[in-house]
């Protein structure tokens, strides 16, 4: 594979979005940190399933739209590695397929170390990865992608990393977990918000699409306080260390959501595309970093 090849391929895992995976994970473990179960083996499993089967939606992604014709014509975002002919659709299937069989060695130890529901999320979780975009679910053409971010990269990712320890899922987890989830969200919205036009000319009915310019800012602005108010919750109702509220700030400083709310639209989306990428890795730094951290807890 040449250097040119290499980068087309690491552009298709769409590594800007991974935080996706990371942070939600990330949050489990400080949480599972915090409760006195940690292991690095059940975390590091939960990580790299997490991991390979959002590069497998990815990897769908491109396929897909890029079969559809939904990413061809005047693309605002990122060029695809399908729809541009860098990459034959055999060969992206091929890779996808690569990614679903890595991401059964995972599952499959977290359901023999913490219970068979690994295996269940981890089917369900490969099943819509792919159905995200790929016929007869098509969930980001039917106006379904943003349940399917908040659930699977929100509490369910939080809270089950935190019960790949020890098989327990806490309220506490799946609360934090709205968090990611709400960022996660933000950031798939405003990729809906820019692309309306040629998703709406390919039969793509996003929630953008469905209800418009003006339901997408305010669905962003809405999760993007969601995931700076929540910290400060958990360190108030559920007695988390108050440094988790180093999260907040992060929020607070990565106003992502102020320029759209002000009508930024069209490619200038790109911008706020990235800063919503960045917010999801600081995100989960700040808020593991803040369980170490004690500013007078009860």
């Amino acid at each position: 594979m040449n250097a040119a090849a290499a980068r087309t391929w690491i552009a298709a895992l769409r590594p800007k979005t991974l935080g996706a995976s990371f942070c939600p994970v990330l949050m489990g473990a400080a949480l599972a940190w915090h409760d006195g179960v940690f292991g690095w083996l059940p975390l590091s499993a939960a990580l790299a399933g997490a991991i390979l089967l959002q590069i497998a939606s990815n990897f769908a992604n491109d396929l897909f739209d890029g079969l559809r014709g939904t990413d061809s014509g005047n693309r605002l975002g990122p060029q695809r590695a399908v729809a541009s002919g860098l990459i034959a659709p055999a060969a992206m299937r091929s890779a996808l397929a690569l990614a679903l069989a890595l991401a059964v060695i995972p599952a499959a130890y977290l359901a023999w170390h913490a219970g068979i529901v690994f295996g269940a999320i981890g089917a369900a979780g490969a099943v819509c990865a792919v159905g995200y975009t790929a016929p007869p679910l098509s969930l980001a053409y039917r106006g379904l992608g943003d349940i399917f971010v908040f659930v699977f990269f929100g509490p369910l990712a939080v809270a089950g990393t935190r019960a790949a320890c020890d098989g327990a899922w806490t309220e506490t987890a799946l609360t934090c977990g709205l968090a990611p989830g709400a960022i996660a969200v933000c950031l798939l919205a405003t990729n809906n918000l820019r692309d309306r036009a040629g998703d709406a000319a390919h039969g793509k009915k996003t929630l953008a699409v469905r209800f418009g310019a003006g339901f997408a800012r305010s669905l962003i602005c809405i999760m993007h306080a969601i995931a700076l108010a929540l910290p400060i919750f958990a360190a108030e109702f559920y007695g988390l260390p108050r440094g988790v509220m180093l999260a907040s700030l992060v929020c607070a400083l990565i106003p992502a959501s102020f320029h759209i709310a002000r009508g930024r639209d069209g490619a200038a989306l790109n911008f706020n595309l990235a800063m919503f990428g960045v917010t999801l890795y600081l995100y989960g730094i700040a808020f593991a970093a803040g369980m170490a951290i004690d500013w007078g807890n009860r």
